[in-house]
């Protein structure tokens, strides 16, 4: 009876070990899905009623705004006129239920009965409901053409594309269509202009959609695109282009020294080799000036994007050591009593 009434001792003991082990795992598993929900990083570009740009993959944390237990487009689409919409989302943005599911009702501060359009990486979403994930990109738009809706969804083949100087870069421009049985397709956009940095260029599109870049000056450049047959929503692709060349404002500041040490020179016949060092001294200091300005402005991007990259590399580091630690002391404390009771009862 003793001995029984010892292994009903010993098995209460792990039953209540295990019930505790069970207990921390899911506290764990919820906390890591809370996490999980707290917030991501996105790029949002919206086009506005005009067919402008109105933002420009802005960085934007998003958090679980509408408190549904997920982060969704439209979370991430009140976030951004929240910090870049005058007014914020109260002005400029609004979404609501419809048959349709969540809609939207109000898009860069225009509501127009609904005519929008929104992707998440180039692909067409099912509603404003759809989750998203760190990293993606969310582009948005307001229908200009309301009669027809023939404004084009396109885009190129990358979002964030790095080169350097002097090195050709071919990219492609595509859109999305539907063919004759409404299935989502995509075409080449023909003929249309290039857009750098809002300028149109004389860079054209071939009949694939095919064109080719080529930078000699080092710097961050966005690229767009137009049509006079079409109504494009605006693609946007940033290009960063690295190396070192001679600016324009390097190449005026030498001149102008030439210039002056001439003047000098003819001024001071009398000290003809004393302006001769004093000119090359001064050449010299100007250029050091320029580049070391040029040089400042790398470190200073290398840097962002040094912290960004650690930034994340944080985030989705999972947590070391081991959780269960604790749940396995109470364990191992219950079967020592255990034991202990059963040797003491035993002896005697």
């Amino acid at each position: 009876m003793k001995f029984l009434k010892n292994m009903t001792v010993l098995s209460s003991a792990l039953v209540m070990g295990f019930a505790l082990t069970a207990v921390s795992a899911c506290a764990e598993d919820a906390t890591e899905a809370e996490a999980s929900v707290a917030s991501a990083d996105v790029y949002v570009t919206i086009a506005d009623k005009d067919g402008k740009l109105a933002l420009v993959q802005e960085a934007v944390t998003v958090t679980d705004t509408d408190n549904d237990g997920v982060l969704t487009i439209n979370d991430a689409l009140f976030q951004a006129h929240e910090e870049f919409y005058e007014g914020g989302a109260e002005a400029g943005y609004a979404s609501g239920q419809s048959q349709y599911g969540l809609s939207l009702e109000k898009l860069w501060g225009t509501a127009n009965g609904g005519n929008y359009g929104y992707y998440v990486n180039d692909k067409a979403s099912n509603g404003l409901a759809d989750e998203i994930k760190d990293g993606d990109f969310i582009n948005a738009f307001v229908y200009t053409d309301l009669t027809a809706w023939s404004d084009a969804y396109c885009y190129f083949n990358g979002h964030v594309l790095d080169t350097e100087i002097d090195e050709n870069l071919e990219l492609t421009l595509s859109r999305s269509g539907y063919d004759e049985s409404w299935n989502p397709v995509t075409l080449p956009v023909e003929n249309a202009v290039i857009l750098i940095n809002g300028e149109p260029t004389e860079i054209g599109t071939d009949a694939d959609g095919k064109f080719n870049l080529l930078f000699h000056i080092a710097g961050t450049y966005t690229i767009s695109a137009m049509s006079e047959t079409m109504t494009l929503v605006p693609p946007v692709c940033i290009i960063n282009v690295a190396g070192e060349a001679e600016s324009d404002s390097e190449t005026e500041t030498e001149s102008q020294t030439e210039t002056e040490s001439e003047s000098e020179t003819e001024s001071e016949t009398e000290s003809e080799t004393e302006s001769e060092e004093e000119t090359s001294s001064t050449t010299k200091a100007t250029t050091t000036t320029v580049k070391s300005t040029t040089a400042s402005k790398t470190t200073t991007t290398t840097a962002k994007s040094t912290t960004a990259t650690t930034a994340s590399t944080t985030t989705a580091s999972p947590s070391t050591g081991d959780k269960s630690v604790p749940a396995v002391a109470v364990v191992c404390g219950l079967l020592s009593a255990g034991m202990t009771v059963m040797f003491r009862k035993h002896k005697n």
